[in-house]
């Protein structure tokens, strides 16, 4: 557990710091990663010596790198480090979140540096809305087993009240841009819709479930039925098992949308779905956030598409840009050796809705994409960026490229930012307006 306060108070930061290094040495805070405690036991010994190892020195005593490392083709060190550093971060914004003082890691530097904690921003209470007599869908129940899993395992998922500690200037000025400004001022509730997936069990002896399966064209027990009429010689093999799955991305893209968004606790009307549960009236009843991957879009794809230069490709790894004739190929949706880079794309959109409603599309090839653009377009001076690369339009598209390795995005670009053609957004096949259901 953190130092108390009024004990920490009686104590040196000499005596505090090898207190707070042996109870998250033997908590289990730092996962399962062997690699990640052993760079933080090496970091802390270095502190309690205190002295800030070379890059060089921490590839040779943490990873073996005995000889010959160069630094400019070996990340290896430089991701850890940075992982390391997010679980810190995530440690101190959730199960040590009293601690008086954090560990943190300085940029450039390799070393332990206990500073005093600053005092969280404190959000209003809002009392938690009641819906009697609705039991949640079993996706739905899903995506909060996902949440519960994820912030009991010290994971990815921040709460809301973490992502309202952000600083209140930083959020002011984003939530004031127009890109997120009309869906707090437009009067309309807005749905955050997550990305997810169908899966299903496959059968070796017809009686036990052996194996999970992910079939790009199954995403419905309706479409497992057809899959297995056109494919007999699976039937009994193939079992629907109603399970569905999102996205680790997914989880830091809600904690970046939602502190603009819901920074306040002020969407108490609005709520969360999954894709799959999406249905036409939504869309013209709500402001509509998605975050996930290309190929979690579900029946938002042809919508988001149909005003875009881009198109999706069939692995939905791949966007083709119309215009330049460019194909942008992420690099993650192979066999990926341990410590190799790779290269992801994220897709940002924002265009108006048929009923003066707001869309907002955060999309990634995959988990790396889509962190990268969803702290790309919450943070004031990136989105900045975007929208004059899109010559000030209100509405527009962009695409970042993005530097990984294991679900790290180690740096990101802004490659092309264009306005969208908004007449074809709301229009089947460029001609007849979509219709939608009456109510």
């Amino acid at each position: 557990m953190p130092v108390e306060a009024a004990l920490a108070e009686q104590m040196t930061d000499a005596d505090w710091l090898r207190l707070e290094l042996e109870d998250i040495r033997s908590s289990g805070s730092l996962g399962r990663s062997s690699v990640l405690r052993r760079l933080f036991d090496f970091l802390a010994a270095c502190t309690l010596e205190d002295r800030s190892p070379k890059e060089a020195e921490v590839a040779a005593e943490v990873f073996g790198r005995r000889s010959a490392f160069d630094a400019s083709q070996d990340a290896t060190v430089r991701v850890y480090v940075h992982k390391l550093r997010r679980k810190l971060d995530e440690l101190y914004s959730g199960p040590r979140r009293g601690a008086p003082f954090r560990l943190t890691i300085p940029l450039g530097e390799y070393r332990l540096v206990p500073t005093r904690a600053e005092p969280a921003l404190t959000a209003p209470t809002v009392a938690a809305p009641v819906h009697e007599g609705r039991r949640l869908s079993k996706p739905a129940l899903a995506l909060a087993a996902l949440c519960l899993a994820l912030a009991s395992s010290g994971g990815t998922w921040l709460a809301l009240q973490d992502a309202r500690s952000a600083p209140a200037k930083q959020i002011a000025a984003v939530r004031r841009d127009p890109v997120w400004a009309p869906l707090l001022t437009n009067g309309l509730p807005t749905l955050v819709v997550v990305g997810d997936y169908y899966i299903f069990g496959e059968s070796d002896d017809g009686i036990e479930t052996s194996r999970l399966v992910r079939e790009y064209t199954v995403n419905s027990r309706e479409d497992l039925d057809q899959f297995i009429m056109q494919h007999p010689e699976k039937n009994g093999r193939y079992v629907d098992l109603d399970l569905r799955y999102i996205a680790v991305g997914s989880a830091f893209a809600l904690r970046n949308a939602l502190s603009i968004v819901d920074a306040y606790g002020e969407l108490k009307s609005s709520k969360m779905v999954l894709s799959s549960e999406l249905t036409p009236d939504m869309l013209k009843t709500n402001n509509v956030v998605y975050l996930g991957y290309l190929s979690g879009l579900g029946m938002l794809k042809d919508i988001v598409f149909s005003g875009s230069r881009f198109t999706v490709g069939d692995t939905y790894d791949e966007l083709d840009d119309s215009q330049s004739k460019l194909k942008y190929i992420s690099g993650g949706g192979g066999p990926i050796s341990e410590g190799a880079m790779y290269r992801d794309y994220g897709y940002f959109s924002t265009f108006k809705g048929p009923a003066n409603n707001v869309f907002v599309i955060v999309a990634g090839t995959r988990d790396e994409a889509l962190m990268q653009t969803a702290e790309a377009v919450t943070q004031e001076k990136s989105l900045h960026d975007a929208e004059r690369l899109a010559g000030q339009s209100q509405f527009f598209e962009a695409l970042y490229q993005v530097e990984g390795m294991s679900r790290t995005n180690l740096d990101g670009k802004l490659m092309t930012a264009a306005p969208l053609n908004q007449s074809k957004i709301w229009k089947q096949n460029g001609a007849q307006p979509l219709t939608f259901p009456a109510g």
